[in-house]
């Protein structure tokens, strides 16, 4: 691909619009080939999800606006954005310290995880058809949810939408994490539902129940590591590595889960890549790995009766 050099001045007298700076943007994307795993999947979606967030606009702002001229003072701001972007490789996300999850806006910086799980999905659908579903109102009876380890608080804060009558236990072992959660959860208005705990795993969750364990945690292999994309590096290592297999924190919450959850109650981890790591581990245990329609793998499903009996019988 051929280098195309711009000045600054050279960029302010020839684009005016809208358009003009998504364009250009998509352009110096491409030629700087970053990589797209933050939410947007495309050079022009990354430019426009940029340049009308700097604008003040919303995401979904009709085209019919695109055809807008830019003040001067507007275009310094979208030209630097897209120049941090592209010269930095800085996801997206921390530069607009906004992310999208579930159909939420949550605030995020670099001591967080950029939300991107397919576990929004079920979380929308209630999870589907794995609930304990009182047979007389038809309603679920979820009255406590865990989300351990995380991060932005982003699973959590989902979990306590879209069941209204639970509470949520939001666990994650970084300090740094749970004060991005706490500022989530406050500008949610759910700090009366939603809990901040510190803990490495479940150690400091004795005596503690819930009817939905549900876990986005580390779990890139050591070599996956080696070999992410520059935009990855940007985020805290301790949110991504998990070993040489991927597998640190996946097999000690595995055996404890089950003492953590109400008859009936559903673990719902995201394993990513080590999927096939964690099925050579325990090759007897019955995971269920769910499907998305909006894309997304390597999450699996087990409840509570399946790991009282593999754990028993091991």
């Amino acid at each position: 691909m051929a280098s195309i050099n711009y000045t600054i001045a050279e960029i302010q007298d020839t684009l005016d619009t809208i358009t003009d700076y998504i364009r250009w943007g998509a352009s110096l994307f491409k030629q700087e080939n970053l990589f797209y795993g933050h939410g947007n999947s495309t050079a022009i979606d990354e430019a426009a999800y940029l340049v009308l967030h700097t604008l003040n606009l919303e995401p979904d702002t009709h085209s019919v606006y695109f055809s807008s001229k830019l003040t001067n003072n507007e275009k310094k701001v979208v030209i630097d954005i897209l120049f941090r972007r592209a010269k930095e490789h800085i996801p997206a996300a921390y530069l607009t310290h906004e992310s999208w999850f579930a159909g939420l806006s949550f605030y995020v910086d670099e001591r967080v995880l950029v939300p991107r799980s397919p576990i929004a999905e079920l979380i929308q659908n209630h999870y589907e058809p794995w609930l304990n579903v009182d047979s007389d109102s038809g309603e679920d009876r979820v009255e406590q949810i865990l989300d351990l380890c995380t991060g932005s608080g982003c699973i959590a804060i989902a979990n306590a939408y879209y069941f209204p009558n639970a509470e949520v236990d939001a666990v994650d072992i970084s300090e740094d994490a749970l004060d991005v959660a706490l500022q989530n959860i406050e500008k949610h208005g759910l700090t009366d539902r939603v809990n901040i705990i510190q803990s490495d795993l479940f150690n400091n969750l004795q005596g503690k129940q819930y009817d939905i364990i549900v876990s986005n945690p580390p779990y890139v292999d050591a070599e996956d590591m080696s070999n992410l994309p520059a935009e990855y590096h940007s985020e805290p290592e301790i949110g991504l590595a998990a070993g040489e297999d991927g597998l640190d924190l996946v097999i000690p919450m595995l055996e404890q889960a089950s003492e953590h959850l109400y008859p009936g109650g559903i673990l719902i981890v995201e394993v990513g890549n080590s999927e096939y790591a964690l099925q050579e581990h325990f090759p007897d245990l019955p995971f269920y790995w769910l499907e998305f329609e909006m894309g997304g793998e390597g999450v699996f499903l087990l409840i509570k009766e399946q790991l009282d009996n593999y754990f028993s019988a091991a």
